[in-house]
Order: structure tokens, then sequence, then C-alpha cells
């Protein structure tokens, strides 16, 4: 079993303290900061851009995971790898050649997944696994933080997991959307190993818990 890693959501964070806000989940344990970019015609919201990202990476030592939650994510990719992501994730849905800027992705030098929103079948991406580090498989709805997780999902994981271990490949789970600290454990055991969490940490006063609650999960 991989070593569980987590990666708070900064959009779920106060964004009138998020020099604090990053500095509590850094202590309490979490290995990457989560951006969620978002242009509001792939998903309904707009969130942040090149300066916030690039400003908030400057205080803190957590890795860097952006997620492009955007149309024709080539055009501005390569402006984002431009900060030196650990992770950088594209949408399988916003691109008719996902192959092209996994190449793009893996010349720069940086790890580099693919999302699937529900609708989307694990399947799908068989052809692709030997040239990623990571898939994201979404368990909401992308756009919103706070839904509810799709139950559902848990099947995509499952999938998902038998086609990597038949391959052999290191390829890492992402899970994203609905994730708290009473529901994560099915989640986990149908073979997630990066947990995203949004409101799942930020609207709980101790960071630190939820964290280590899902981190020393044993089954």
């Amino acid at each position: 079993m991989k070593k569980i890693q987590i990666s708070p959501s900064i959009l779920a964070a106060d964004f009138a303290h998020l020099a604090e806000e990053i500095k509590s989940i850094e202590e309490a344990g979490a290995d990457y900061i989560h951006f969620d970019v978002m242009d509001n015609h792939f998903v309904p919201n707009l969130t942040f851009g090149f300066k916030f990202i690039k400003d908030l990476q400057r205080v803190t030592n957590l890795k860097t995971d952006i997620h492009l939650m955007i149309e024709n994510p080539a055009d501005s990719l390569e402006r984002f790898l431009e900060m030196k992501p650990d992770l950088i994730t594209f949408h399988y849905e916003t691109v008719s050649r996902p192959e092209e800027l996994i190449d793009t992705i893996k010349k720069a030098g940086f790890g580099a997944g693919i999302s699937i929103k529900p609708s989307t079948g694990a399947s799908l991406l068989e052809p692709l696994l030997s040239k990623l580090d990571s898939v994201l498989i979404m368990l909401v709805e992308p756009g919103f933080s706070g839904q509810k997780m799709i139950k559902e999902a848990l099947f995509k994981i499952q999938e998902l997991k038998i086609l990597i271990d038949i391959k052999k490949l290191n390829v890492s789970i992402q899970v994203d959307g609905g994730i708290k600290k009473d529901n994560f454990e099915p989640i986990l055991e149908s073979g997630a190993d990066n947990f995203v969490l949004g409101s799942g940490i930020f609207a709980e006063d101790d960071y630190a818990s939820v964290i280590q609650k899902i981190k020393s999960y044993k089954y």
C-alpha cells in the first residue's frame, strides 16, 4: 500500500488569512497545497490565476499541486509549468490528444496527472496510464467546494486500481470532492492514496486531527 498523501484545497481556506492558513496545514502534516484553477467555462466558477499561485508558493515548503479545471489547457500550460509544480493535472474531457500534454509536462520535468469527472469512465484512461504519475477521480461535479460525495465513484477508484496493479505501474490515485474525516475509510480502502480535502479540513477546528486520522488509518 502506498503512503497516504494529503493535499488541502486552498479554495476552501479563509482568503483573508491565507498565509496563516497555509502555515497551519503545513504544520498539521499536509504534503501538498492544491490549487483548483477554474475558468468559468469548463466549470461554473472562476478562481485564481498565475500570480495568486506564485505568491503563495513563496510562503510555504509544501509541494505544489495544480488542478487545471479549464477549457483548452494547452493554451496556458507553459505559464503554469514556469511555476515548477510538483504535479499538474488537466481534465481528460478538455483535450482530444491528452498524450501530447502529458509529454509536454513530463519533458519539463514535472509530475503529470489527468482528472476525470463523475460521468467519465476510468477505463478510458487505460492507454495513458503508463505515461501518467497520477489520476484524479472527481467524487463530485467539479466547480464548488462543500458538495456531497457521489458514492458510486468508489467503483471507479476500484476499477482504476485494478488496471494499475495489472500493469504494475507506479500511478497515484488522487481523489477530490466531499471527503470528510467521517467518510474517507471506504475511499482509502477502494485504492485511493492522495486525498484532496477542502471544507473537510478548513471547516474543522483542528486541521492536524483530520490529516493524521487519514494518514494513520489501518485496514
